[in-house]
Formats: C-alpha cells, sequence, structure tokens
C-alpha cells in the first residue's frame, strides 16, 4: 500500500512538472512571437513599402496627422516678428453665402514678420465670375461690373488659385467672420473639404489691445494707426491696409510680451 502511494505521489509530481515546463515553453513562445510582431512592426514604419492595404493607408494616415500637429506646434512657437502670414479679404455679391451670395474678388497681401513683402509674389488679386448678377449697389460700390467678370475664372478657379498662393501660411483679415464662412462654403463645394487655416481677426486683437476705442472698422482703425487708404471696397486694396494694420498690431503686441502666435490666442482666449 505504501509503495503505491509512494509511486502514485511521484506520478502526480511528474506531471506538475510537466506542466510547468510546458507552460514555460508556452511563454518563451508568446516572448518570441510579441518581439518577432514589434521588429516587424518596427521595420515596416522604418521601411513603409512593406506595409500592404489597410496598413499602408493607415500607416501615412498616422504619419500625416503626426506632420500636421507638428507643424501647428511649430507655428505656435514662431515669433511673431518673424511669423510669415497672408493678409486677405474678399469682395463679395452680399453678406450671406447660404442664401446664395458668392465671392467676386480675391486679394492677398504677403507679410513677413513686420515687413510688408514687396516684389514677384508678394501679392495676389484676382476677379471672378459669381455665376450670377452682381447686385448695382456691389456694383457701385466695388467697381466690378457684370461686364468685368463676364469672361472671369469661376468662382471655384479662382478659390483654387487664391489657396495655391497662400499654401499654409497663417491668414489674416479684418473682421474675419465674413471671409471665412465665404471662403468655408466655397471649399467644401468645390471639393467637398473643411476649412482648416488658421485666421487670426485684427479687429479683435485691437480690441484687445485698445478696448476703448470708438470703432473698430478698418477706417477708424486706419485713422488711428495713421494709415493711408487710397481706395476702399477692392479687395486687394484693403488686403493692403490690413497688412499695415497687423504690422502696427505686432509690434504692440511685443510690448505686452506677447511675442508668438501662441501667446496672442491665449490672451485673445481670455477676452
Amino acid at each position: 500500500m505504501d509503495n503505491k502511494r509512494e509511486s502514485k505521489g511521484w506520478l502526480e509530481r511528474w506531471r506538475q512538472r510537466q506542466k510547468g515546463f510546458q507552460l514555460g515553453q508556452q511563454m518563451q513562445l508568446d516572448r518570441e512571437a510579441i518581439t518577432d510582431r514589434m521588429e516587424r512592426a518596427e521595420l515596416q514604419v522604418a521601411r513603409p513599402e512593406l506595409l500592404t492595404g489597410g496598413q499602408r493607408i493607415a500607416y501615412e494616415r498616422s504619419l500625416n496627422r503626426k506632420q500636421r500637429q507638428q507643424r501647428s506646434l511649430d507655428v505656435l512657437d514662431i515669433p511673431l516678428e518673424q511669423l510669415n502670414v497672408s493678409v486677405f479679404d474678399l469682395e463679395t455679391t452680399g453678406f450671406d453665402p447660404t442664401r446664395g451670395d458668392e465671392i467676386i474678388a480675391f486679394g492677398v497681401q504677403h507679410v513677413a514678420g513686420v515687413e510688408i513683402a514687396e516684389g514677384m509674389g508678394a501679392q495676389f488679386y484676382a476677379e471672378v465670375n459669381p455665376g450670377m448678377k452682381i447686385p448695382t449697389h456691389i456694383q457701385q460700390l466695388t467697381g466690378i461690373t457684370d461686364e468685368a467678370v463676364h469672361g472671369a475664372p469661376s468662382v471655384n478657379e479662382g478659390l483654387g488659385q487664391f489657396f495655391h498662393f497662400v499654401g499654409d501660411r497663417v491668414l489674416v483679415a479684418h473682421a474675419s467672420a465674413h471671409d471665412k464662412a465665404f471662403l468655408r462654403m466655397a471649399l467644401w463645394r468645390a471639393v467637398k473639404k473643411p476649412f482648416k487655416h488658421r485666421i487670426i481677426d485684427t479687429m479683435v486683437v485691437a480690441r484687445w489691445l485698445h478696448p476703448r476705442l470708438p470703432a473698430y472698422t478698418l477706417d477708424h482703425l486706419a485713422a488711428h494707426y495713421g494709415i493711408a487708404v487710397e481706395r476702399r471696397h477692392h479687395a486687394l486694396c484693403d488686403a493692403q491696409v490690413t497688412a499695415q494694420l497687423w504690422t502696427c498690431l505686432v509690434k504692440e503686441a511685443a510690448e505686452r510680451r506677447v511675442t508668438t502666435l501662441g501667446d496672442m490666442y491665449m490672451y485673445l482666449s481670455r477676452n
């Protein structure tokens, strides 16, 4: 009886040792499999040509997202006195793009830090055909007539030229809600893409710097800063006046130790 018990106990201990050995082997195999997957993943990131199908699409989307995030962070850290911006203005047939009003002119002035850019490639102006009759009072206000835009590019063509010219620069405009609404609507209608450019509104910045001014129209602020206004309600001329206003605001912001775009966003959010 004792021999049987001893034999049975030895057999049980042997089985336990076998189970432990098999478990250890399985854990080692699992570790090797995990390591192999990690090495292959690292190799694929280093050599994206090894990715296939959905993996490549996911990898490219992830990479593009990281690049956009990095560019965004970089832009926020650039000193305002070194930041390249595109100051723009639009002329339109009315005030509401959701009710059929259209863009009839684009105007852009590049600014490098606090210097108005000059020479080739510093300015952009285009009149476009809105595909509708321009109201008489808008023709009188802007000087843009139905005859003038009869053979002009379409709004979509002008939109493409505009975005090609500004690239990925930060945009600056005065009372920008109007312009942004038209750009957003035109961009979605043309290519079904959302409007993603950063826009700084000089009217908002001026209100933060000078909260007690009687008015914040482009004319009032131009007079406040002594900026000459040669022509109004012309997209390029208004963009050039806004560009000069922007340089004045950047210099004043620096006196308050607001030196980067990130600083400016932070202070504007508080006001």
